[in-house]
């Protein structure tokens, strides 16, 4: 360090297309961003400056209220459904003796698969035709349920659908905490006369608890920023009951044209994203830094 600084010429020789890349790639489509949110802009024409007219708008427009309120589902489910089951797995995983590599990797697998590929793979599973979800329910004599075009059942497709794809990397990232704690304790706790569920409750997800905090909190910013699977599977629908706002922005930028509307989308999906990961970091994701 101190041999670059006697030379500037090359420590800025470094620095500087860093710099210019993240200026290129990040600053300058933010603030050009914030500018055309306050426009008409429609990609081609001249911009005319509206003022806040287009996020009184999007306040005003009952299909953007709507993909919040789809949001909220992500969050929920997320939170309440789909962390628990995390530390569950983790947790089995974890007491397995033989072939513990291979849970893991196969639990991690849909994680490095493409939403397109995931997509694709669940829409054929839930096809109420071929699908195997519709052979088993023909096995019972139940009617196939279609489960993309069917209002009552296709926010619950993408739901199950998105949590598959990213269960298993935040069931890697427990895990790996988990068995950073030392076995010793573990080991003292079982002499002492606790049994494997009250090791895991009393013992081991107390010691566990700020890698929980993190996944929860990169479950919420996942649920506010989640667009891809649904543009795959649903595009929104059917009669926009799957739209989220990220999805609702796209095709509101990209199918009807309307940038500066898309633009004032993507400020609000970012501070809604901002105020809820930073309500829960100052409540419920605080915890104290734990040694062993």
């Amino acid at each position: 360090m101190k041999n670059a600084l006697r030379n500037p010429a090359a420590y800025l020789m470094f620095i500087i297309p860093t710099i210019a890349l993240y200026g290129l790639f990040f600053l300058y489509p933010m603030f050009s961003s914030v500018f055309y949110a306050f426009t008409n802009w429609n990609g081609l024409e001249e911009t005319k400056f509206m003022g806040w007219a287009n996020f009184e708008t999007a306040f005003g427009d009952r299909n953007f209220r709507s993909a919040i309120i789809n949001n909220m589902y992500f969050i929920v489910f997320s939170v309440g459904l789909q962390v628990p089951v995390i530390v569950l797995f983790a947790l089995l995983i974890s007491n397995v003796k033989r072939f513990k590599g291979f849970y893991k990797t196969t639990v991690f697998i849909p994680s490095i698969l493409s939403t397109s590929v995931i997509g694709i793979l669940w829409g054929f599973i839930y096809d109420p035709d071929i699908g195997p979800i519709s052979a088993g329910l023909k096995f019972f004599g139940i009617e196939p349920i279609y489960w993309l075009a069917d209002s009552k059942w296709a926010m619950i497709a993408i739901l199950l659908t998105n949590a598959w794809q990213w269960v298993g990397f935040y069931i890697v990232l427990i895990l790996a905490a988990i068995l950073a704690i030392p076995k010793d304790i573990d080991e003292a706790a079982a002499i002492d006369g606790a049994n494997a569920t009250q090791r895991a409750w009393y013992l081991t997800i107390p010691l566990i608890k700020p890698i929980i905090s993190v996944v929860v909190m990169l479950s919420i910013a996942g649920a506010m920023r989640v667009v891809d699977i649904v543009l795959v599977m649903t595009n929104g629908g059917p009669a926009g009951s799957t739209e989220v706002m990220a999805s609702y922005m796209v095709n509101k930028a990209i199918k009807y044209g309307d940038y500066g509307y898309g633009m004032a989308l993507s400020i609000i999906i970012f501070a809604f994203a901002l105020v809820f990961t930073a309500i829960y970091q100052l409540t419920l994701g605080k915890t104290e830094r734990i040694e062993y």
